[in-house]
């Protein structure tokens, strides 16, 4: 059935329900899994081009950290559930795109995502990456909700 799953995560709480659900079913199916993590750009107005500059490297150096921190959980629980995993951290202006094009280029045949992430928790509407990835992508998208 399913060979190669795509698992987005930004960390948050569901986000992570999402991965362990993946993982389960990844080992069931003896499917692979990448989990993705996006990146999106600094937006801001700029005050001085030196302060940008800083400010610029400052949040690139959090997202890097942050990436690997989440990712390296990823890797930790795959380990664990005895599933092999590949981990991506890309930078993209718009998270939806991201995980519907990395779900094309890496051949992905299902993406695994949280119903909403760490942006405007709704308890009646799914998330706006979430929408928009079930509205773009040319594969199954399972939603996880708790």
């Amino acid at each position: 059935m399913y060979r190669h799953i795509l698992v987005p995560t930004d960390g948050s709480d569901l986000s992570s329900a999402a991965i362990d659900h993946a993982l389960q079913l990844a080992k069931v199916l003896g499917a692979k899994v990448t989990a993705l993590t996006v990146a999106e750009p600094l937006h801001f107005l700029p005050i001085t081009p030196g302060a940008t500059i800083n400010l610029r490297a400052e949040y690139e150096a959090h997202l890097k950290e942050s990436g690997v921190r989440i990712l390296g959980a990823v890797e930790a629980r795959a380990a664990a559930a005895g599933v092999p995993v590949e981990t991506l951290q890309v930078a993209a202006g718009d998270a939806w795109q991201a995980i519907v094009d990395t779900a094309k280029e890496r051949g992905c045949d299902l993406i695994v995502m949280a119903s909403h992430g760490r942006r405007g928790v709704s308890a009646f509407l799914m998330g706006s990456v979430t929408t928009k990835v079930l509205g773009h992508a040319t594969v199954p998208v399972l939603v996880y909700r708790s």
